[in-house]
C-alpha cells in the first residue's frame, strides 16, 4: 500500500475545464498582483497538490508558527514558510476580503486567483535566522529574502496555469497522483526518493543504488525550478540522467519525474520540505546525503539528516535514508562511504564543485572514477557552448 499523503489527503488546487474558463474569465477583472519566481513555482506546487495540506499562501499565525517550531497552526507539521510578498504601499490599497489576480511578473500569464485573509509586516532578519540559519546576503536564499516586498498576504488560492513546465519538460512533468497511480500498477510500496539539482555523479549514482537495494523502486525527482546562476540547466542535467538511466540502471525497478519548485538552498528545513514533497509522491523514504539543499559552508555536511532526529513521530511518515560521504576509493578498488572505507583522503576520488568546473570549462575529462564518461561528454559539450 502506497504512504498517505502530508495531513492524509492530497489537496490539488488546480482547476481545469469549465472552472478554469471561469476563472479566466473573472481574473482578467480582478486587481493584479505581480508574484516572482519563487512564488510562481510555489504556486504551481500548490497547484499539483506538492504542498498538501496547504491550501494556499500563509498567513500570519501559520508563518510564524512555522519560523517557531516548524508547525501550522492547526499542529501540521510544516518546516519552511510558503508566503507572497508585497510592497506596502501595493499592501495598503488592498483589504482582507479581497480577491486579487496573481500574474507572473517574468511573462504577465495569469496563474491564479487569491482570496487575501490575512496582511501582515513580518521580520526579514527572524526568518532568516530561522529558516537558512544567517542573515548573510551571499546566501542566495538569503538575498531573495531581502529583495522581496515588505508585507506578507496570506489565503487560499485557485491556480490556473502551471506556466511553461508541462510543455517545456513533457513526458517527465508529473504531478503526485500520477506519479501514485505509476507506483501502485507497479506494485511498489517501499519507494526510495532522490532530490536531485545537479547531474549525476558516481557517488550519487552509489546513493541511489544502495536505496534500490533496500526498496522495490526508485524515483529520482529533479527539481527544475530557478537555481543559482552557475547550477547546470534542467535541459542538460535531464540529458545526463537520460543516458545514466539509459545505460546503468534497470529500467523497470527505476522511474524518473521532474518537479516545478524553485530551489531555496535551506539547509535543513529544505530537506524537511523535500520530505513533505516526495511524501505527497507517494514515497516511503528519501535519500539524504552529504549537503543536502545545501550552498556554501552555511550547513554542516550532515545537518540535514540530523533535524529528522528532533522531530515527534506523527511529523512525517516517509523516513530519511541517510547516506554517508561517498567516493571511489582507489584501494578498495570500487564505491565506497566513510563508513566502509578505512583508507585515507589521498586513496581516494574527490573533485570539489570548483574544480569540476574549472576542468570541464577547460574541455579537461574529469577521472571516470568520478563521473560516467557518457555525462562528462555531455558536460564538457555545455561548458564548451558558453564561451561562444
Amino acid at each position: 500500500m502506497t504512504i498517505p499523503p502530508h495531513g492524509g489527503k492530497l489537496l490539488p488546487l488546480l482547476v481545469k475545464g469549465e472552472d478554469l474558463k471561469k476563472g479566466l474569465d473573472k481574473a482578467r477583472h480582478l486587481p493584479q498582483i505581480k508574484i516572482n519566481s519563487r512564488e510562481v513555482s510555489d504556486l504551481i506546487m500548490l497547484g499539483m497538490g506538492a504542498f498538501s495540506p496547504l491550501k494556499g499562501f500563509m498567513v500570519q499565525e501559520d508563518y510564524e508558527g512555522v519560523l517557531k517550531e516548524m508547525h501550522l497552526k492547526g499542529g501540521t507539521f510544516w518546516p519552511v514558510p510558503i508566503t507572497l510578498a508585497i510592497s506596502k504601499a501595493r499592501a495598503d490599497s488592498l483589504k482582507e476580503g479581497d480577491e486579487v489576480a496573481l500574474v507572473d511578473g517574468n511573462n504577465r500569464n495569469i496563474m491564479g486567483i487569491m482570496s487575501i485573509e490575512d496582511k501582515f509586516a513580518y521580520d526579514k532578519e527572524w526568518e532568516a535566522k530561522s529558516i537558512f540559519q544567517t542573515d548573510d546576503r551571499s546566501h542566495p536564499g538569503v538575498d531573495k529574502l531581502y529583495q522581496q516586498g515588505e508585507i506578507l498576504i496570506g489565503g487560499p488560492v485557485t491556480v490556473l496555469s502551471e506556466g511553461e513546465y508541462p510543455g517545456r519538460f513533457s513526458g517527465y512533468y508529473a504531478r503526485p497522483q500520477e506519479v501514485r497511480h505509476i507506483f501502485e500498477q507497479r506494485g511498489w510500496s517501499q519507494v526510495a526518493a532522490f532530490q536531485v539539482r545537479n547531474p549525476i555523479h558516481r557517488s550519487h549514482e552509489y546513493c541511489t543504488k544502495i536505496a534500490l537495494e533496500l526498496s522495490d523502486g526508485l524515483f529520482i525527482h529533479p527539481l527544475v525550478g530557478a537555481l543559482k546562476e552557475d547550477d547546470i540547466p534542467a535541459e542538460v542535467r535531464i540529458r545526463c540522467y537520460e543516458v545514466l538511466l539509459e545505460k546503468y540502471y534497470p529500467k523497470d525497478r527505476v522511474l524518473m519525474r521532474v518537479y516545478p519548485m524553485e530551489m531555496r538552498y535551506a539547509g535543513p528545513r529544505e530537506a524537511l520540505l523535500h520530505a513533505i514533497i516526495r511524501q505527497n509522491f507517494g514515497c516511503s523514504h528519501l535519500i539524504v546525503g552529504r549537503d543536502h539543499a545545501g550552498v556554501g559552508n552555511y550547513y554542516g555536511p550532515f545537518d540535514a539528516q540530523k533535524i529528522f532526529e528532533v522531530l515527534k513521530p506523527d511529523d512525517l511518515q516517509i523516513k530519511p535514508l541517510n547516506i554517508d560521504w561517498t567516493f571511489y576509493c582507489y584501494k578498495c578498488e570500487g564505491m565506497a562511504s566513510l563508513k566502509t572505507c578505512p583508507h585515507s583522503a589521498e586513496d581516494r576520488c574527490l573533485i570539489s564543485g570548483t574544480e569540476l568546473r574549472r576542468m570541464l570549462s577547460l574541455g579537461e575529462m574529469p577521472p571516470s572514477e568520478f563521473s560516467r564518461p557518457e555525462v562528462l561528454e555531455i558536460l564538457i559539450d555545455y561548458y564548451k557552448g558558453l564561451k561562444k
